[in-house]
């Protein structure tokens, strides 16, 4: 199907014309499905359309205790002397999800999911990567990369890592029939999730990440963390290739940091080094993609309007 491009005004604009796309398709697929599958974001981008779908779920539009969810990701490293401590971290994406939509809705979802990452201990990560370097290599030709444990690690933990946290998330969504509709937003080097550039499509399902040094002093520069040292070094994430194919994806992006990841993604061919640009293959594959851009993050997209309709680009000027 062509990629839709949905230009707004500003983050407001944005963030109702974002909930109001994705409100009609819950109900178009509510009318079709007992329950359905929602993949969700974290980050600012959603925070708006959030507080816009808890409202309309609420005023009764849709019926959100017929709706599954499973988010992109989750930090592995937050502060804490035990998994419940980090999980209610105040910069946990489980904590996130809780005060910017989950916590709004009268009818909670049947079930929300965040990726393990919680569970895990960085400390004893660290340590037993250190001692077992033949369970594991990098992918990726970034400063992010993934680390892909081999099967029958002789460390039991990371055995146990690959077993019950990355492959158990996957197998739990397959299990739910997958997603019908993700939320994704942008990274400013266009990663989605933690998918990081340079990290290889291929295989790309969900994985243990070693933050880009750029990923770790943006969540400072954004407030996150008071300082480097305080970041973690890890994160568990769905992958692009697992991330698109979900039936329906809709992005959003808005302001200065978005504009070169957003237009790379659709100007210039599919490439790992811009995570997203995944979606032109998803696109080509029958996928329903819908990008939702302030008029910030549009601006190259909009300066080179015929190029992108020559690619069968559709836009929507809302402004």
């Amino acid at each position: 199907m062509p990629i839709k491009v949905v230009i707004t005004n500003d983050f407001d604009h944005l963030s109702k014309v974002a909930a109001d796309i994705v409100k009609k398709k819950i109900t178009e697929m509510l009318q079709e499905k007992k329950e359905i599958v929602l993949g969700l974001a974290t980050g600012n981008s959603p925070t708006g359309m959030y507080k816009h779908l808890a409202q309309s779920a609420n005023n009764g539009e849709f019926d959100s205790s017929r709706i599954r969810s499973f988010n992109l990701d989750e930090y592995v490293g937050l502060p804490g002397e035990n998994a419940q401590q980090r999980i209610v971290h105040p910069e946990s994406y489980c904590y996130f999800m809780i005060h910017e939509f989950f916590g709004l809705l009268k009818k909670k979802f049947i079930e929300t999911n965040v990726p393990f990452g919680s569970l895990i201990d960085q400390r004893l990560l660290m340590k037993e990567l250190k001692k077992y370097p033949a369970d594991w290599s990098y992918r990726g030709f970034d400063a992010g990369k993934s680390i892909a444990i081999r099967s029958g690690a002789g460390s039991e933990y990371l055995a146990w890592i690959k077993k019950y946290i990355l492959d158990a998330y996957v197998k739990k969504i397959k299990k739910t029939g997958g997603i019908d509709l993700q939320i994704i937003g942008v990274g400013g080097r266009g990663h989605v999730a933690f998918h990081e550039s340079g990290i290889p499509f291929r295989g790309s399902s969900v994985m243990l990440v070693k933050l880009d040094d750029n990923t770790i002093r943006n969540s400072v520069t954004d407030g996150h963390f008071p300082s480097v040292e305080d970041c973690p070094n890890y994160a568990i994430s769905m992958g692009a290739e697992l991330v698109y194919q979900a039936r329906n994806v809709v992005l959003l992006a808005n302001g200065e940091r978005k504009v070169e990841s957003v237009t790379r993604s659709l100007l210039e061919n599919i490439t790992p080094e811009v995570p997203i640009s995944y979606g032109q293959k998803y696109s080509e594959a029958g996928g329903n993609l819908v990008y939702v851009l302030d008029r910030i993050a549009a601006r190259e997209l909009l300066a080179n309007e015929k190029a992108l309709e020559e690619k069968k680009i559709v836009f929507d000027d809302q402004t």
